[in-house]
C-alpha cells in the first residue's frame, strides 16, 4: 500500500452522495451537540475545520478522512458530559483509596501514605514543571505520531488510529462500570460523594501558579467527568504510541517515546490525578486493546475487510 506522500494533486470532484453525506453528518453533529450540551463554539469550529479540509485539496481530504477516527473519539468523549457515569453505578472513593494504601502504601513515621500523599509531601519545583510538560504531551504526541504514520504508511496509520479508538472505548466502558474518584478528590473533598465537584488541576496547578498562567485550570474546567480515574487513559496513550513506534522502527524516537511514557506515568501519580492502580489499569486496558485489535483484523473476516476498504478510501481520496 503506497504511503501518502504526494505533495499536491488535482482535487477530485465530490459525488452527490459524498456531498449529502458530509452535509448530513455536519448537521446531525451540530444538532446532537446542541441537544446534549447546549450551544458551544467547539462543534461549529470542528465542522468548519472538517469541511474546509475536505474541500481544500486531495491530501487534506485524505487526511480528514483518516483522522475521522480521532474525531469520533473526541465527540464521544465530549458527549460523556451529558451522561455522567455516576448516574449508572456507585462511585468508588474510600475503597479505592484503601486498596491503594494497602498495596502500594509507603510507611513514614509510623503512618502509611499512598504514593500520591508521599509525593505531595516531597514535591519539588523541578518535578512540578517536568510533570506538567509530560502531561501536556498526552494528546499532542499521539496526534503528531499519527500524522507521521499518515505520510509514512496508510496501513500503519489506520491500525494505530483504530487501536487508539478501541482502547478508548474499552476505557469508557470501565468508566461506566467502575466510576472512580481521583486521589485529589479525597484530598480536597474527602470520602463523601459530591456530584457537583468541578474538575481540578490538582498538582498541575503548581505549574500554572509558577508561570502565572491558566493552562491546566482551564483544561480541567472543561473535563467530561471527575469520576473517570480508572483506568488512566493518560497511561494508555503513550503506551499505544510506544508500541507502534517499536513496530515501525522509528529509531531514536523510540527512546523519546519511552521517556514520555514513563514521564506521564510518574506525573499521573505525582500530581495526584491517578493512583498507581489507575495507571496499572490503563496499561492493562491498552495491552488488552492492542491484543484484541490484532486478533480482530487477522484473517478474512468482516472487520478486516472493512479496514482494508477504509485504507483504500484514504489512499484514493
Amino acid at each position: 500500500m503506497r504511503a501518502l506522500t504526494t505533495p499536491s494533486e488535482e482535487i477530485k470532484p465530490l459525488t452527490t452522495k459524498q456531498l449529502f453525506m458530509l452535509l448530513g453528518l455536519s448537521v446531525a453533529y451540530l444538532a446532537a451537540s446542541y441537544l446534549l450540551l447546549g450551544f458551544q463554539q467547539y462543534p461549529l469550529l470542528l465542522v468548519a475545520l472538517v469541511n474546509g479540509m475536505y474541500f481544500m485539496s486531495s491530501v487534506t481530504r485524505r487526511m480528514v478522512t483518516g483522522f475521522s477516527v480521532f474525531i469520533v473519539y473526541g465527540v464521544l468523549y465530549d458527549y460523556m458530559k451529558a451522561f455522567p457515569n455516576y448516574w449508572f453505578n456507585t462511585v468508588h472513593i474510600a475503597d479505592l483509596y484503601t486498596a491503594e494504601k494497602a498495596i502500594f502504601g509507603i510507611s513514614i513515621g509510623g503512618n502509611i501514605l499512598t504514593p500520591n500523599e508521599f509525593w505531595a509531601l516531597h514535591s519539588h519545583l523541578s518535578l512540578d514543571i517536568a510533570s506538567a510538560f509530560f502531561y501536556l504531551c498526552w494528546v499532542p504526541v499521539p496526534l503528531a505520531f499519527a500524522l507521521y504514520l499518515f505520510f509514512k504508511s496508510s496501513r500503519q496509520f489506520v491500525y494505530f488510529a483504530l487501536t487508539f479508538l478501541l482502547v478508548n472505548l474499552l476505557g469508557f466502558v470501565v468508566y461506566y462500570l467502575f466510576p472512580a474518584a481521583p486521589p485529589w478528590y479525597v484530598q480536597e473533598v474527602g470520602f463523601a460523594f459530591d456530584s457537583g465537584t468541578a474538575g481540578n488541576p490538582a498538582g498541575l496547578g503548581k505549574f500554572d501558579a509558577f508561570f502565572g498562567i491558566a493552562v491546566f485550570s482551564s483544561l480541567y474546567a472543561k473535563g467530561s467527568n471527575v469520576f473517570a480515574a480508572m483506568p488512566s487513559l493518560h497511561a494508555a496513550y503513550p503506551l499505544i504510541v510506544y508500541y507502534y513506534a517499536l513496530k515501525n522502527r522509528v529509531g531514536m524516537m523510540e527512546w523519546v517515546f519511552a521517556l514520555i511514557m514513563l514521564g506521564i506515568w510518574f506525573a499521573a501519580i505525582y500530581t495526584s490525578h491517578h493512583y498507581v492502580l489507575d495507571v496499572l489499569a490503563g496499561i492493562l486496558c491498552t495491552l488488552f486493546g492492542i491484543k484484541l485489535f490484532n486478533r480482530m483484523i487477522t484473517g478474512n473476516n468482516i472487520l478486516s475487510r472493512k479496514v482494508e476498504t477504509f485504507i483504500s478510501i484514504i489512499n484514493k481520496g
